[in-house]
């Protein structure tokens, strides 16, 4: 997959490096903003009691 991708990214090497910087931290963005609280609330119980 990684090899796939790094071949679709267009110019040379340092720009490929660039752009791949770049995609990985859009997806890390993507994750924290919307997928990790989404799935907080569906896997996180609201009444917990410990006794």
């Amino acid at each position: 997959m990684y090899g796939a991708l790094w071949r679709v990214l267009p110019g040379p090497v340092w720009l490929r490096i660039i752009l791949m910087l770049l995609l990985v931290a859009a997806v890390v963005f993507a994750l924290f903003t919307w997928v990790f609280p989404w799935v907080d609330g569906i896997l996180n119980p609201i009444n917990v009691t410990v006794e």
